[in-house]
């Protein structure tokens, strides 16, 4: 199987054969985006300074260095994925809102985000925790950095990327969840396993 790479900007053709489960990796642009920046958007009512439609954004707080050779240049030190289901709340909105294709965060998101995806044809995807320096050599460069005054990991940084993965695809266009798919099944043997696991282990009550 050929390795499937995405390029920014990302069409509805280029996602919607993607399932759970796919190993995908991305070229082109990719804006950092947490809660502040959702924050900002969704309920101060402010326009976003990056125009987000076919792109990429990756819930992430990195550690960039300034460049001392170049004024205002950044380079990336580490930028390891945020918790997903933190920006639950306002992920459906924010698609609808800036017509983004890819979200890439750590772990699962939920129902909200799901039926969001489904319905403006959009991704999300898990960049492996705990790998942070990888993922820094991954970025080609770090073009510029918008909302600063946010903070270093809630700015808006908008990467330039190469091969940034490997990528979990967790939510399909087609309204599939693999965490939720996942938890149904671990739900569905619970029982038996821990039947089987009293019959050999004792305690006192």
């Amino acid at each position: 199987m050929s390795k499937i790479v995405l390029q920014t900007p990302i069409s509805d053709a280029d996602i919607e054969s993607l399932s759970v489960g796919d190993i995908i990796y991305l070229d082109g642009h990719l804006v950092t985006a947490r809660d502040d920046v959702h924050h900002r958007l969704l309920k101060q009512e402010r326009a976003l300074p990056v125009d987000l439609a076919g792109k990429a954004i990756f819930h992430a707080g990195p550690i960039m260095k300034k460049i001392q050779e170049k004024p205002g240049r950044y380079e990336v030190v580490s930028i390891g994925p945020t918790t997903s289901m933190r920006m639950e709340a306002y992920e459906k909105e924010f698609i609808r809102r800036t017509g983004l294709k890819l979200i890439v965060g750590k772990g699962g998101m939920g129902p909200q985000t799901t039926e969001g995806c489904r319905i403006y044809k959009a991704i999300h995807a898990v960049f492996p925790g705990g790998c942070a320096v990888l993922a820094a050599t991954c970025v080609e460069d770090v073009e510029s950095v918008e909302w600063l005054d946010l903070g270093m990991p809630e700015a808006m940084w908008i990467l330039r990327v190469k091969e940034f993965g490997p990528l979990i695809v967790s939510i399909d266009t087609k309204g599939n969840n693999l965490f939720e798919k996942n938890r149904r099944a671990f739900e569905a043997q619970k029982d038996v396993v821990l039947e089987e696991i009293c019959r050999h282990v004792d305690y006192f009550g």
